[in-house]
């Protein structure tokens, strides 16, 4: 094939685009029939149960008076911004809840660091530190409420007491370590228990790290703390944000360990125990709605920081593939 001289050769026409009918035709339909069943189920245990509690929150409405039931509008969300209850387990929500989760940060970064490393029998290490996180929340509670915390016969006091023995003190301090320290007793259990989730996310992300840019940076003569600061820490930036906003996500809905230890006394009632005393015990329908609602929407902002993380993340490692 010929071209005149000083003209530029033409590609052939495309073919025009025909849409995709098979999407939305007979065979689309047939393939997500078989999902239609659990989509049912899914929308009947989630979706149901939440219209019906954003209808009550509506209501003036206590169990032990049924007959004065009344449409109250938005006197139940004012309700929860207002109660002094409510406002002090919303104080303490969030002391728990970032105690909880920079603690488990900064020891869940230590270990995965440690994890990183090759010595003899890390894949042992490695199940021994992963078990608290596969314990029964309740399990794990009422191993530290009795088998820690106990002031009788407690492994805490009793080290105390072999301590105070080697050093010549015959007749050392044995502490209630609940009822001196409440909220620092949750927060420890919590830590240990959830620790492990943490390391797990942070180890991941030091294992996706490039070996060549590490192994470049020694041999440049960048120290340990360089390599950490410069190159490891920005990396894990994002496994770091995914952490928090998943611990965040976990904690703040946490009701067994405060039930178990305290009982929400001592000032360690959160939010999700204080709309257990006001549906159970109080029997107040439509506050305890109310401030069910308010926790929902609050999970919700933070999972949806939590699913832009996700998505990065993945955006990251299909770019770097």
């Amino acid at each position: 094939m010929t071209t005149a001289v000083g003209t530029t050769p033409q590609s052939p026409p495309r073919p025009p685009v025909v849409p995709d009918r098979r999407r939305t035709g007979p065979r689309a339909w047939a393939t997500r029939a078989p999902l239609l069943p659990a989509l049912v189920f899914l929308i009947a245990v989630t979706q149901l149960p939440f219209v019906a509690t954003l209808v009550i929150s509506l209501f003036d409405w206590n169990s032990l008076n049924p007959d004065k039931r009344a449409f109250a509008g938005l006197d139940n969300y004012a309700s929860v911004f207002t109660d002094t209850a409510l406002r002090e387990s919303v104080l303490t929500t969030i002391l728990l809840t970032a105690g909880v989760v920079l603690a488990t940060v900064v020891l869940g970064l230590g270990l995965a660091l440690l994890l990183d490393r090759t010595f003899f029998g890390r894949g042992l290490v490695r199940t021994l530190l992963i078990t608290p996180f596969l314990i029964v929340p309740v399990s794990a509670a009422l191993l530290w409420k009795h088998a820690l915390y106990n002031p009788e016969y407690g492994l805490l006091n009793g080290a105390l007491s072999g301590l105070g023995e080697l050093f010549g003190d015959t007749s050392p301090s044995q502490p209630d370590w609940i009822a001196d320290m409440p909220l620092l007793a949750v927060i420890a259990a919590l830590v240990w228990q959830w620790t492990p989730f943490m390391m797990l996310i942070l180890l991941a992300g030091l294992q996706s790290r490039p070996a060549e840019v590490v192994e470049a940076a020694r041999l440049d003569g960048a120290s340990a703390w360089q390599t950490f600061r410069y190159l490891t820490l920005p990396h894990l930036r994002r496994y770091l944000e995914l952490g928090v906003l998943l611990g965040a996500v976990y904690i703040v809905q946490n009701f067994d360990a405060v039930f178990t230890l305290t009982a929400g006394g001592l000032g360690t009632a959160n939010l999700p125990y204080t709309i257990y005393q006001t549906f159970y015990q109080a029997h107040e329908y439509g506050l305890a709605s109310a401030a069910g609602v308010v926790v929902v929407i609050g999970t919700i902002v933070i999972a949806t920081f939590a699913l832009r993380t996700v998505s990065s993340l993945f955006s990251e490692e299909a770019n770097r593939a």
